[in-house]
């Protein structure tokens, strides 16, 4: 079975077990796992922040960066589809008490004109106050596009006029660095606090940080304790991230090469695939679905007409052929 239902699925590669076997290891909720404290160091120097805190979910990043910036009773607009409205339970609002309103854009983009409409000051007790804008690189619903480098400074240049801080969903931000050739200092550079993820496309089994400055990472571990997410040794987890940012960044663009593959073959312009995440629009999607699976390639319905496929690290060149000729016969069915 060819599983492209997401790249959470990948497993870790022997060579990546044999680092987390022998990682140094100590209390992480003292701040005394070596190997965490050389992780949170690492990302936070590549994207040119003060610190990091290593988390066990993207989701839980998110929140935590998130109430950094946005307090009780203010607001944060993002794109309508993005993770943090439509695929984290509504943990924002549920944990942290604000609210939040949306902008759409079929490719999940910044759009500077709607988010100027929909940003509101600071108009004393009567009215929401927009604290923060979220944006999400890659974007997962929109089938991992990127956001360009240009828009996101912007929107940065924007954002300092009218003081309202800047969260970036980079749980995909590896890819995007690859397909665009973006430094991961430039994309640190527009946002005042981060979440990046480990155990997508860089095939770590678990792990993501927040990124920001030393007082709100400071304060996010206090938070990261109140939630239950307090961790011990766990610098066996943290080896698998270090791993993986030395072994598997680069290799992205072959995830890719595969991800466009796959789009010829269901009737999607390759050209619109700026990374590992393919959506098929079908009328069918359940049938489609369902067919795939029974020639032996698994995909994911995201809606009653919508299909995503998602390769990764354990796709190999010969796997994603043979699912692109499953597939396209699959996608000739009428139905579609």
């Amino acid at each position: 079975m060819i599983d492209l239902r997401s790249d959470t699925l990948t497993r870790p590669t022997e060579a990546m077990r044999a680092a987390m076997a022998s990682a140094e290891v100590g209390d992480d909720v003292y701040a005394e796992d070596p190997t965490v404290n050389a992780l949170e160091d690492r990302v936070a120097e590549m994207f040119g922040h003060e610190a990091a805190l290593f988390t066990p979910t993207g989701s839980l990043a998110n929140v935590l960066a998130v109430r950094s910036v946005v307090g009780v009773g203010q607001e944060v607009l993002c794109e309508s589809s993005a993770h943090i409205a439509r695929a984290e339970l509504g943990a924002h609002g549920a944990i942290t008490g604000l609210t939040m309103r949306t902008w759409t854009h079929p490719r999940g983009q910044v759009d500077l004109a709607a988010i100027e409409h929909l940003h509101a000051p600071d108009m004393g007790p009567f009215f929401v106050a927009t604290a923060a804008v979220s944006v999400e690189c890659t974007h997962n619903f929109a089938g991992g596009a990127v956001l360009p480098i240009e828009d996101l400074r912007a929107l940065r240049a924007w954002a300092d006029g009218v003081d309202t801080r800047i969260h970036m969903d980079g749980a995909r931000i590896w890819n995007a660095h690859v397909a665009s050739g973006t430094p991961f200092a430039d994309y640190g550079a527009v946002a005042d606090v981060m979440a990046v993820c480990l155990s997508k496309g860089l095939g770590a089994p678990i792990g993501s940080l927040m990124i920001g400055d030393r007082d709100a990472i400071g304060e996010a571990r206090v938070w990261r304790k109140r939630l239950g997410g307090g961790m011990r040794q766990v610098g066996i987890l943290a080896a698998a991230g270090l791993h993986a940012l030395d072994h598997h960044v680069e290799r992205l663009a072959d995830d890719h090469a595969h991800a466009r593959l796959l789009a010829e073959a269901c009737g999607v312009d390759p050209d619109t695939v700026d990374t590992n995440i393919v959506v098929v629009e079908r009328d069918d999607a359940a049938r489609f679905v369902a067919d795939a699976a029974e020639q032996g390639v698994r995909v994911a319905p995201v809606g009653p007409r919508a299909v995503r496929l998602v390769t990764h690290l354990d796709i190999s060149a010969d796997d994603a052929r043979r699912a692109a000729a499953v597939l396209s016969r699959v996608a000739a069915t009428p139905g579609g």
